[in-house]
């Protein structure tokens, strides 16, 4: 998934908070217009400061990871922030729409940059380019949203993964997050309704098929598996093909009984707030052979032996 905010700072994808600071302020030191007269040169600094406006925001950084460049229709950030210069739009004003929150609002229609100062400490200001519509525009953007649902596997509300989607006779792929739960709606920016030339976001009810043998119960997962009597009798191991995690194997120790709980610490849903997975609990059933296909000798021997009541 393409992610050009972290080329237009300069850095890789797994830049610390402070890498990425450093690599802001030596390009706004560079394009800053007080220093660089170059016409071309305003444009690359307001990308600079989008940018960082975006990735020195954990809430804001977290978001645009989980979608990339999806979140600007598809387009790399270079390609739409210099659109949104043409058209004589607020870059600031937009990352407010995409993001929520965000720098105030600009002061001029000129393109000043008296609100950066001269320090470059963080964001300030807003980039340039009024964005006079107000709440008309809010109200368009709300028009231009479209909502859709999807049904997606159990497994893949617990791993997360890619699902394509067909709408408005486009089809692409969306990303899962992993721990996702029924009913949770995700945004897909510029994938909504036309209207006045912009696309508004789609927003998609999330329904999470039945699974196989599967329950859960917040994060932790709850699967009935069957093991040999003899194996619970007198202990073994078993290995357990979960349909989402690898293979198990369970070490099954002598005497257990019927309905017995096993934990498998870590083995549950990832939470997706704190990103810590719950426990996968793995519940016996004995399976209990059909006396028609026992040996004839051990017949007699489990007749005689066996006792008649609960002590």
């Amino acid at each position: 998934m393409a992610k050009s905010l972290y080329e237009t700072l300069g850095v890789s994808e797994k830049a610390t908070a402070d890498e990425i600071k450093r690599a802001y302020r030596k390009l706004a030191r560079k394009y800053h217009p007080d220093v660089n007269k170059d016409e071309e040169a305003i444009d690359k600094f307001k990308e600079i400061n989008a940018a960082y406006e975006v990735l020195s925001d954990k809430k804001k950084k977290d978001e645009y990871d989980l979608y990339g460049d999806q979140i600007f229709g598809g387009q790399n950030f270079h390609d739409f922030a210099r659109q949104q210069s043409s058209s004589n739009v607020d870059l600031d004003e937009i990352l407010k729409s995409i993001f929520g929150g965000g720098g105030a609002s600009s002061s001029s229609s000129s393109g000043g940059f008296s609100g950066f100062g001269s320090s470059f400490g963080g964001f300030g200001s807003g980039f340039g380019g009024g964005f006079s519509s107000g709440a008309s525009s809010s109200a368009s953007s709300k028009e231009a949203d479209q909502r859709t649902s999807i049904t997606i596997p159990f497994y893949v509300s617990v791993k997360g993964g890619k699902y394509n989607i067909t709408i408005n006779n486009e089809s692409f792929d969306i990303k899962i997050p992993a721990g996702i739960n029924s009913g949770e709606t995700l945004r897909v920016r510029g994938k909504g309704n036309n209207v006045g030339g912009k696309r508004g976001d789609l927003l998609i009810k999330v329904d999470v098929a039945p699974a196989n043998g599967y329950e859960r119960k917040g994060d932790d997962l709850y699967l009935d598996i069957d093991i040999p009597l003899k194996t619970a009798l007198f202990g073994g191991k078993v290995k357990i093909n979960t349909q989402i995690h690898e293979s198990i194997t369970l070490k099954v120790p002598q005497n257990t009984k019927n309905g017995q709980k096993f934990r498998v610490r870590g083995a549950g849903v990832p939470n997706r707030k704190t990103g810590i997975s719950g426990n996968l609990y793995l519940i016996v059933n004995i399976v209990i052979p059909k006396v028609e296909d026992l040996d004839e000798d051990l017949k007699k021997i489990l007749k005689e032996k066996l006792p008649d009541g609960v002590e």
